[in-house]
């Protein structure tokens, strides 16, 4: 149980955290800014959710640079992830704030590929995330603050931020998979 993972299990510590601020009204007010009120709860989920997006680069690049990666560590890292971003994006759609059609693409996708690296792992084998399921990570991220903040700070000029990155994300989601599962298309072959 070194540092890194430590990191990871605090960020798992936090999904119930975050989950609850947006699944319990609370009545702590709301937050005026300029046409919008952010609810209280709304913003200090916003709040832990990106503290608990950026333990995700802390914990991996404490791993790499002190040499500390460990199976257990590849195993949480993106476990966590997953959790946190779908925990989040389910809620959003209890809160009527995305689409659920568009949320079942995204955790759809995550689910195939941990099957696929589940797979891969029973035959030996890591599958690293690519360069653009990185990327897509970082859009679900952005598109998970923007809308927990209700699209504050553009939605006093009428941009729809918040969707426009949950649509890119959406994309980025569904061609990192498809080039995800072409790349590594030789692991399903190869299993026993």
């Amino acid at each position: 149980m070194n540092v890194p993972n430590r990191i990871t299990i605090s960020r798992i510590m936090l999904i119930p955290i975050f989950i609850l601020l947006l699944s319990y009204p609370f009545e702590w007010g709301t937050w005026q800014v300029a046409d919008q009120a952010i609810p209280i709860s709304h913003l200090i989920a916003m709040i832990i959710f990106a503290v608990a997006s950026a333990t995700d680069w802390l914990d991996g690049y404490y791993a790499r640079k002190y040499n500390l990666v460990t199976n257990l560590g590849k195993f949480l890292d993106p476990m966590a992830d997953k959790l946190l971003v779908s925990a989040a994006f389910i809620l959003l759609i209890a809160l009527e704030m995305a689409p659920a059609w568009v949320v079942i693409i995204i955790i759809s996708r995550e689910f195939a590929v941990t099957g696929l690296r589940l797979v891969a792992a029973g035959e030996g084998i890591v599958l690293a995330a690519g360069q653009m399921g990185k990327l897509k990570t970082v859009l679900q991220i952005l598109a998970i603050i923007v809308m927990l903040l209700h699209n504050v700070p553009f939605s006093a000029i009428g941009i729809p931020v918040d969707m426009i990155l949950l649509y890119a994300a959406l994309v980025l989601t569904i061609v990192s998979g498809v080039e995800y599962f072409v790349k590594n298309w030789n692991v399903m072959g190869a299993s026993k």
